[in-house]
């Protein structure tokens, strides 16, 4: 094993807050960044069937990201608390039990959705020609389910232990990788929809070997598995990953019902829909990755037993979530007019963007508390209260502000009801995170 230190038990939190978020959302939206070639390629086929299909499947494809995600963060919580208690061997032992978790519940996803993908389509809303092509995606994409979920394992025990780097090179090869391939399997091969789908499966293989080159080999933190390890370390990974899976799937809960509220307005709304979830993680990727980020940071100085550093980690997080999510909320409203021209759309569907781009980007400044707040739940011991969090802004926060919303000024509506629905829960989710940090610090703490 490498000689790995814990790396934030010292220095200045606002800096590791910066850098651990900065690498981390350029490893993750390199991710969103392929969603939305994807989606530009396609769209420049002219077909509003293939761009509503894109909808619905990339819904379906977020949920495995969100079930990888989340076993991840049992990774992340785990090493980074082990490293910080000066335990690297149970931190290995720990990183290489939630990779193996993390293949064998995609894997059960990937099965169990090809098997009822009908039934969930028509769930979701989607008909004819735009089910066909949905189908088509999936069924393509889905082989690559499993790599995509080991690599991100991967990335986020890498995290644990401090590498930003080369955790962001695994979703940076990805990107490389779909970025050649999907011109060439799109256009030149003819293949539209599963030719993007196959150029992303490809990808993950690929971006999946980055990982263990890194975790394996760079560090030595793979073990092999064993029966009686992966017993013994099971019900502190499940422990987290569980709650952490579920908190994770509120997301793609909240697309597909997006999705279904759209659906009754046609498929230029869904369009329009489709547009908007692809570019939301790109401009807005730093706050997606901000649990990731912060979770290591609050990790290690909650190993340490070092409080006050894990409340300034909450309160940078924070700041830097706000003043990020303000300066990006203005780049998208002066970009508007250029960004609808990119996706080749119009009517309604570029009335709905340009709507977004100009009112609602801005709910994000408040939305990102909920990604603080869940770092410093996973990392405290409290994982459920990250699920309570992201399942009410899901349901309570999204359903009846949508219905509202929907029913007062159609489309336009049910996004102005959503933001408020999301901003409030943001708000909550860090009252909340300050009072669990609050209690958990009245003892006598390590210095700062």
């Amino acid at each position: 094993m490498s000689d790995t230190q814990a790396r934030f038990l010292q220095g200045s939190i606002f800096k590791h807050v910066v850098v651990m978020t900065l690498t981390g959302a350029l490893g993750l939206m390199t991710l969103f960044i392929v969603d939305l070639a994807d989606l530009y390629f396609l769209s420049s086929l002219h077909n509003v069937n293939i761009t509503a299909a894109i909808g619905f499947g990339g819904t379906l494809d977020f949920a495995n990201l969100s079930l990888a995600i989340g076993a991840g963060i049992a990774a992340v919580a785990l090493v980074s608390r082990n490293m910080g208690a000066r335990q690297p061997e149970r931190a290995k032992q720990f990183a290489s039990n939630a990779l193996y978790m993390s293949l064998g519940v995609s894997a059960i996803y990937a099965a169990l959705l090809c098997i009822f993908i009908s039934p969930i389509l028509s769930l979701l809303g989607a008909t004819g020609e735009t089910a066909h092509q949905a189908k088509t995606f999936i069924y393509t994409l889905s082989p690559g389910f499993v790599c995509l979920a080991g690599a991100l394992s991967c990335s986020f025990s890498l995290r644990g232990l401090g590498d930003a780097k080369r955790a962001m090179f695994i979703t940076l090869s990805s990107a490389i990788t779909t970025l050649i391939l999907d011109p060439i399997f799109i256009y030149k091969f003819g293949w539209g929809i599963q030719g993007a789908a196959a150029a992303n499966a490809i990808s993950y293989a690929l971006c999946f070997g980055v990982g263990l080159y890194g975790l394996g080999k760079v560090h030595g933190f793979l073990a092999p598995f064993t029966w009686q390890g992966f017993k013994r370390d099971w019900p502190a990974v499940w422990g987290i990953a569980l709650p952490s899976i579920v908190s994770q799937l509120a997301t793609p809960f909240a697309a597909g019902y997006m999705n279904y509220v759209f659906a009754p307005y046609g498929d230029e709304i869904i369009t329009a829909g489709t547009v908007v979830n692809r570019v939301v993680p790109v401009a807005f990727g730093v706050i997606f990755s901000l649990s990731g980020a912060v979770g290591p940071i609050i990790g290690q100085n909650f190993g340490a037993k070092n409080f006050p550093r894990v409340k300034r980690a909450l309160r940078d997080g924070l700041t830097f979530a706000v003043l990020y999510s303000s300066v990006t909320s203005l780049i998208l409203y002066l970009l508007r007019h250029q960004l609808i021209a990119a996706f080749h759309i119009s009517g309604r569907a570029a009335e709905l963007v340009d709507f977004f781009a100009t009112y609602i980007a801005m709910s994000w400044a408040l939305l990102g508390g909920l990604f603080v707040a869940a770092a410093a739940f996973n990392n405290l011991g409290k994982p459920i209260y990250s699920t309570w969090t992201n399942w009410v802004r899901a349901t309570l926060g999204t359903i009846p502000f949508a219905i509202v919303g929907g029913a007062y000024a159609g489309a336009e509506g049910i996004m102005v009801g959503t933001a408020i629905g999301g901003a409030i829960c943001g708000l909550a989710a860090m009252i909340m995170a300050y009072q669990l940090v609050n209690r958990m610090s009245a003892g006598p703490p390590n210095a700062a």
